[in-house]
């Protein structure tokens, strides 16, 4: 039972997630004189980033593709922030727009009602069960909410260590110890340097084929590169091209048992949102054997042997999941016709920004800091036109609901 319950009438829209995307769009709203109201589960900002992220952690990307509207990084950031930078950067961000999120507020529902046209958000926060009522609901709790964990025979009765990448601080609790990692996306590769350079042994399960790139080419970003021929090139052209510069700085992958998929990586990028692995040094380890590249896992006993599917075994004595995140929408957004079942838009990737009714969603294109950045631009722009043409004709609706006792 709720100890008290009360609804809130907001005079803007409520905003899901205090993270760079939730925050991108508040600015927006903030410069245009729109008020809202952000909500976050957690008791900080950009929590992903302060709570669950390994301690090497450093964007993969030059600052000037991972900046908010309207912020620059600060001139002395490297051209690679680290962790710590990159949190300090989005403390400032929110406190030069003043932005001030509801923390330890946990959304349960949010549904549209049609006759009122409006949206009800309900949240909990200390026991307390509190309604929002608004014209506009902005998703930005993003794709990376919640953490996947695969399901593995055995895993469970495993006496080691297992942790999922998101609870992974440093590689100096497992020094000489032989540690399984499951996944080899850039979280993957990067765990297994880190446990390298811990003086561990890692082995990396690869269970599909996967784009491995130099994170700079002829000494610019490899990404940058890629954005710079986009202006004059075919993607497919841009492809080839990159998997030349691959093959030239980092030879064939093939070789240490990372078979390259058949569709190029932009276009496996703008298709799938598989994004490619940005290599910062676990490609060298995993040639001189340091990094050890197995295949899928079969089964893991009690006792810390690991079968794999080509019935090889080894003996582990812990497993770190870098299997990914997912979208946790589904949990609490009741609507059926703007996402899918997995908690992304249905539209194709950077179109999915603008639902139905006052629907709003970013961070979910896959496009990274730089998408979310231009999707918050275009919503805090659309929203403010509706509120300021409202606004001028003077035909803002109130609720007359009796439980309405405060606004914002």
């Amino acid at each position: 039972m709720f100890s008290s319950r009360r609804c809130v009438w907001v005079n803007g829209p409520v905003i899901v997630g205090a993270g760079p995307s939730g925050l991108a769009v508040a600015a927006g709203l903030k410069e245009n004189g729109v008020p809202y109201v952000i909500l976050e589960r957690a008791d900080c900002i950009a929590s992903l980033w302060q709570k669950r992220t390994y301690d090497r952690l450093k964007l993969h990307l030059p600052k000037k593709f991972c900046q908010l509207p309207k912020y620059p990084f600060p001139d002395h950031y490297p051209e690679y922030p680290n962790r710590k930078q990159f949190i300090n950067y989005l403390e400032s961000y929110a406190k030069n727009f003043d932005i001030n999120p509801h923390f330890n507020e946990c959304v349960q529902s949010a549904k549209y009602d049609e006759p009122c046209g409006l949206w009800r958000v309900k949240t909990v926060k200390n026991g307390a069960e509190i309604e929002y009522i608004c014209q506009w609901l902005v998703v930005a709790t993003g794709e990376n909410a919640e953490r996947v964990v695969p399901e593995i025979d055995g895993l469970n009765e495993f006496n080691g260590e297992v942790i999922h990448a998101c609870d992974y601080k440093s590689g100096e609790n497992y020094r000489g110890k032989n540690v399984l990692v499951v996944g080899c996306g850039n979280s993957g590769m990067e765990v297994s340097l880190d446990l390298c350079n811990h003086n561990a042994n890692p082995s990396m399960v690869v269970r599909s084929s996967i784009h491995v790139l130099p994170r700079e080419v002829f000494g610019k970003s490899t990404f940058e590169l890629a954005m710079l021929m986009l202006k004059w090139l075919p993607l497919w052209l841009v492809d080839k091209m990159m998997l030349i510069f691959a093959w030239m700085v980092l030879g064939n992958t093939e070789n240490y048992g990372l078979k390259r998929p058949v569709i190029g990586p932009l276009a496996l990028k703008n298709s799938q949102g598989k994004t490619p692995v940005l290599d910062i040094g676990a490609l060298e380890r995993i040639r001189s054997g340091e990094i050890r590249v197995v295949p899928g896992v079969k089964r893991l006993s009690s006792c810390g042997v690991v079968e794999f599917v080509n019935g090889e075994k080894i003996d582990v004595d812990a497993v770190v999941l870098a299997t990914g995140y997912k979208s946790n929408v589904p949990y609490w957004l009741q609507e059926s016709e703007f996402f899918c079942k997995n908690g992304f838009p249905k539209a194709p990737f950077g179109n999915g920004w603008k639902g139905n009714g006052g629907l709003y969603a970013i961070g979910f294109s896959r496009k990274g800091l730089a998408g979310a950045s231009a999707e918050a631009v275009k919503i805090s722009q659309d929203i403010a036109k509706v509120w300021k043409d409202d606004l001028k004709k003077k035909k803002q609706k109130v609720p007359t609901h009796r439980r309405c006792i405060s606004t914002f």
